[in-house]
């Protein structure tokens, strides 16, 4: 069974607000945050980083 990848971070995503209860300001600077991080020039540090 193949998952896309999109669909797995969101249920993820909906389980943990669900459980954990962050404020929802906390959930929209993350999700910018991450946003705008992508596609800066941090990206090749970052990619390196995780594909240790």
């Amino acid at each position: 069974m193949d998952v896309p990848l999109w669909l797995a971070l969101l249920a993820v995503g909906v389980l943990g607000v669900k459980l954990i209860r962050p404020p929802w300001w906390l959930v929209a600077v993350l999700l910018l945050g991450g946003y705008l991080l992508s596609d800066s020039l941090l990206t090749p540090v970052i990619d390196t980083a995780i594909n240790k």
